[in-house]
């Protein structure tokens, strides 16, 4: 039965067509996830999102209409939605958390959660209830249905770190409106595409997650000479920990190493809790600042990164009984709260001050690390030559991340592909923010250098990109790069579930699927 709320859908976007409209992200104005959007609809259950979109389907006779499931906004480029005037669906309203079954002692048991939940909504559920995801978890603002459809992940060699890699089953709304249930199944190529489907196939509703016994974990970190990761055994200084990662600093020739592991839940009192994004209005300020004179001045980005060098030096975690700043390594708290963590209660996210970055973030094989990250360094030094020197610009640095290999069709971590790369031990993903100058042009200092470092990765590794985190044009450049029977099979199941394409998306048209 169509919904009254979608018949009035479907008649006001055939009423305004000529008036559509940018889709922001979180970065806000000037950062256009979708440049053609008719009307944006609040589905708040998941039959309204099936009966939206038959009804959009029925009153388009399956032609020219386009829908775009839109979550709590982890994209930063114009590749959310194709170019053709399309409704998005945002699910945050979608956010029931049901069936919870983990039976006292045993290993493992799961919930069902519909896709607007973020990763802070179900942590707070799940501790309450001595539960938690283990590491397939990523940040506190991202909706399970977002971080499934891209295929979102933590950094981990050692345990499962992409958020699908968590999933058992899983609700799909399809290109005719119907609900389609996908159960796990790694010989069946439904569950592979659904498993990193780009939102290709139809918009995810609910997931079945697979949930664990909470348990406290410690994070530790150390300062590495640059030599000693690039020459040095990239691979064991993450694979023996639950979860770890490098922050790399390239004008101070530094990197942070930090790693976590499990604790037993009576070893400590403390309980921290991680900083992820949140900035007094004073940094904010002075931070903005100073990265914007670093459009012209590089010693304003040297500057800046000794600064935020020293600050990462430090734990950005606070107890969570008192908000009481924790000063030393290691650091001991609950399972989301130190692997992830959120918001101050006293600060706000950085994009809500105006620092907005750029990012490129690409995936090679982790057999391959040293060589990808010397030829980083290499193109710094290039540089350095021409008496140019570049920094990060970015509060933690360089992300430097890691995934265990786990197999689907378009993930950046899976393996068997046609490029002859071992990816069976995992990726190292190689994550660059860098600021976006809120002056002028809005062009980096030196920005050619950040087109020609993307250039040369993508043409001299076998590398796979992050699915929001990359330009239209990294994307083109980086087809050559997948497998094209994984492409192939995954379109097979795309035309099963949407073939007339109303889901289609800018990064479908590049990977060539219509």
């Amino acid at each position: 039965m169509v919904s009254p709320l979608a018949i009035l859908l479907v008649l006001a976007s055939a009423a305004t067509r000529a008036a559509a409209f940018e889709y922001y992200t979180f970065d806000g104005p000037g950062f256009p996830s979708c440049h053609n959007v008719s009307r944006v609809y609040n589905a708040t259950s998941v039959d309204d999102v099936a009966s939206l979109v038959k009804s959009l389907t029925a009153s388009n006779n399956n032609t020219a209409v386009r829908v775009r499931a839109a979550g709590k906004g982890h994209m930063w480029y114009d590749t959310q939605c194709s170019d053709s005037q399309t409704v998005l669906v945002r699910t945050e309203d979608l956010h029931a958390i049901s069936d919870l079954d983990l039976p006292a002692g045993a290993e493992s048991g799961s919930v069902w959660v519909e896709a607007g939940v973020t990763f802070f909504q179900l942590a707070e559920y799940l501790h309450e209830r001595g539960a938690s995801v283990g590491y397939t978890l990523t940040n506190w603002n991202i909706s399970f249905g977002g971080s499934v459809a891209m295929g979102a992940h933590r950094s981990s060699i050692r345990e499962d770190s992409m958020v699908a890699a968590g999933v058992l089953a899983m609700d799909i709304v399809d290109g005719a409106g119907e609900v389609r249930r996908v159960v796990r199944d790694e010989s069946d190529d439904e569950w592979l595409a659904a498993s990193t489907s780009l939102g290709l196939l139809g918009i995810i509703v609910r997931i079945q997650l697979k949930v664990y016994p909470d348990t406290k974990v410690y994070a530790k970190q150390e300062t590495l000479d640059e030599k000693d990761v690039l020459d040095g055994d990239v691979y064991g200084l993450i694979a023996p920990y639950a979860t770890a990662n490098l922050w790399w600093w390239p004008y101070k020739r530094k990197f942070h190493q930090r790693y976590y592991d499990t604790v037993p839940a009576n070893s400590t009192p403390q309980e921290g809790f991680q900083n992820t994004f949140s900035v007094t209005e004073l940094e904010a300020v002075t931070a903005r600042t100073m990265l914007d004179s670093g459009k012209y001045l590089p010693t304003s980005n040297m500057l800046a990164e000794e600064i935020f060098f020293g600050l990462w030096s430090k734990p950005n975690f606070r107890e969570k009984k008192t908000n009481e700043a924790i000063d030393e390594w290691p650091v001991y708290g609950w399972n989301y709260d130190v692997l992830i963590g959120g918001l101050y209660p006293d600060q706000k996210p950085e994009w809500e001050y105006g620092l907005a970055g750029y990012t490129l973030e690409l995936a090679f094989p982790v057999t391959m690390a040293n060589q990808m990250l010397k030829r980083v360094r290499q193109l710094f030094d290039d540089e350095l030559k021409k008496g140019i020197v570049m920094t990060s610009t970015y509060r933690s640095g360089i992300n430097i991340k890691f995934g265990k290999a786990y197999y689907d069709l378009l993930g950046q971590v899976t393996y068997n592909t046609s490029d002859g790369a071992d990816w069976s031990k995992g990726a190292i993903m190689f994550d660059f923010p860098s600021y976006r100058p809120t002056i002028g042009d809005h062009k980096r200092f030196n920005e050619p250098f950040y087109h020609k470092l993307a250039n040369t990765l993508i043409d001299e590794f076998p590398c796979r990109p992050h699915w929001t985190k990359n330009t239209r044009e990294v994307f083109a450049r980086s087809v050559k790069n997948l497998d094209p029977d994984h492409l192939r099979r995954f379109n097979a199941v795309r035309k099963r579930f949407d073939p007339n394409g109303i889901y289609r998306s800018i990064v479908g048209e590049i990977l060539g699927f219509y």
